[in-house]
């Protein structure tokens, strides 16, 4: 399931215009936008979140509850699991560690990658080997304390994986160096696609940053 909208932004005759669908005339000037030339040809904002099953060998975050662009807020909770060498989904929740579950992770965020290709054994065994552990059960789960934070922040130590593991030394340290620079990104992008839904268009005089 392709879950991105497809956000276009072209630059006419100065401020930038973001849409889903190019309109007939520009929102600023009102000239009309029907012969597109090559200066005019409207590029696609690159879309942040992914699919699990793409992303192998990665830590993946999503809402607890819902979705990124319709329902996150700045206050909401977020869920964190991890893939294996075939994108297959292991997470510890209130049921328990539960592996390869193919629903609810279409729009996540990929906070970090492994990128060694000679990597994926030792990524997979240590995550079955964590993951063995008697410990990861519905009944132990707790949601302050002993959560899907703890699991992955426990397979990553275990990974040893120099910065990697160093930041999973505490469940800030790691969402300071990982998790928030790409929520980061992921709130602006949903800030802009609700503009969008609103009015269908959105006009910013702010200065591209290169």
């Amino acid at each position: 399931m392709d879950c991105d909208p497809g956000i276009l932004c072209v630059q006419h005759c100065g401020p930038r215009v973001f849409c889903f669908q190019l309109p007939e005339h520009c929102p600023v000037c009102r000239t009309s936008l029907t012969n597109v030339t090559p200066a005019l040809i409207p590029f696609r904002v690159p879309y942040p979140f992914v699919r699990a099953q793409q992303y192998p060998c990665a830590v993946i975050i999503k809402p607890t509850n819902g979705d990124f662009l319709n329902d996150y807020k700045a206050s909401s909770d977020l869920h964190i699991g991890v893939t294996d060498s075939r994108g297959r989904v292991v997470e510890f929740d209130q049921h328990g560690l539960r592996r390869d579950q193919r629903t609810g992770w279409d729009q996540c965020l990929a906070v970090s990658e492994l990128c060694a290709e000679d990597w994926t054994t030792r990524w997979d065994q240590t995550l079955a080997s964590v993951a063995s552990q008697d410990c990861w059960t519905s009944q132990r789960y707790h949601e302050e304390t002993f959560n899907c934070y703890t699991f992955v922040l426990a397979f990553l130590r275990c990974l040893r994986d120099g910065t990697l593991s160093e930041a999973a030394a505490s469940k800030v340290q790691f969402c300071e160096a990982f998790v928030s620079p790409r929520a980061t990104t992921a709130c602006k992008y949903i800030a802009l696609y609700r503009r969008l839904k609103d009015s269908g268009y959105y006009v910013s005089r702010t200065p591209a940053v290169s």
